[in-house]
């Protein structure tokens, strides 16, 4: 794994690409919001290396163009959308019982500061979205997984991840909102919910990778479709004069899909300053992501808001 040159900490070094991903094929993977952005790809990858691929969006038409943009590159391809709104928990419930196999899930999928909006359940949105969605798909996959070829489920974080807090007194905003700081909530729920499950599928003796990862601040529609105003000004200048692109962006999350030496619990991010671009390396989670009672008490209150629970009863 690449690391950053100690003679320019903010120079990211030549490290792993996508060339380097192995074969994938006979393996399937599941990569939320596969259509657009990190998730697109993300699934163009894994399928361009051999994997089957379920991209999924919530939108069809949106789906079946990005499953036609990938085959006209890769006629081979072996890939194919399916429906998944996070935003709606039945539909969450309707898309895991139609998955027989799986050997990897991205959970990728996300909104970024959008204004305050209550998901079908009267969830706020991001928290909705980014993580109680994904919660309630790994809980429903997981016996899925359990039999699947080096299983891992990816959660897909950010770097403001680190500017977050768990407002369980406020958690859907409805006495103060702010959407950087209901943004970064979710993104610090991402890591606290992937390390939590590396614990308990570790003390259980299942063989499930829990794997982090984030982006480091990388161009996708994310930053036009959530934020509006002076926000969405903002972020369109610096996403031509900052960031790196998808590509590079989705580099992390490929490393902790698919290469052979990732563990479970680790956070892969880019190695360069800051961790806002370069290629993936080991990066570490701000500290109360590390907070065992922080920890039991989001997972308590996601099975309580999704009203889905895991099934971690050694077998």
């Amino acid at each position: 794994m690449s690391t950053t040159p100690e003679d320019d900490p903010g120079a990211a070094a030549p490290g792993w690409t996508a060339a380097d991903i192995p074969s994938l094929v006979g393996r399937t993977f599941i990569v939320t919001g596969g259509n657009s952005g990190l998730g697109f790809e993300t699934s163009r990858e894994l399928a361009r290396h051999g994997a089957h691929v379920i991209l999924t969006a919530r939108d069809p038409e949106k789906g079946a163009d990005a499953v036609e943009a990938i085959q006209a590159e890769h006629p081979d391809a072996n890939v194919e959308t399916r429906l998944l709104d996070l935003a709606d928990l039945p539909t969450v419930t309707k898309f895991a019982n139609s998955v027989h196999r799986a050997d990897v899930l991205i959970n990728n999928g996300g909104v970024m500061m959008p204004p305050r909006t209550l998901s079908a359940q009267g969830h706020e949105l991001q928290l909705a979205v980014n993580h109680l969605g994904h919660f309630a798909l790994t809980a429903l996959l997981l016996d899925v997984l359990k039999e699947g070829r080096e299983p891992r489920v990816v959660t897909v974080s950010s770097i403001l991840h680190k500017r977050g807090r768990i407002h369980f007194d406020d958690l859907h905003g409805e006495q103060k909102y702010s959407r950087t700081g209901y943004y970064a909530q979710s993104k610090l729920a991402n890591v606290v919910f992937g390390l939590e499950l590396h614990r308990r599928l570790r003390a259980n003796g299942f063989a499930v990778a829990s794997v982090l990862a984030h982006p480091g601040y990388a161009a996708t529609n994310l930053q036009s479709t959530g934020p509006t105003g002076v926000a969405k000004l903002a972020m369109k200048v610096s996403n031509r004069l900052i960031a790196q692109d998808a590509a590079m962006g989705a580099l992390p999350q490929l490393y902790a899909a698919t290469a052979e030496d990732v563990d479970s619990g680790q956070f892969i991010g880019p190695n360069g300053r800051r961790e806002q671009k370069g290629y993936p390396t080991l990066v570490e989670p701000v500290e109360s992501a590390r907070d065992r009672e922080l920890a039991k008490r989001l997972w308590d209150a996601s099975e309580e808001l999704t009203g889905i629970t895991f099934d971690l009863a050694a077998r």
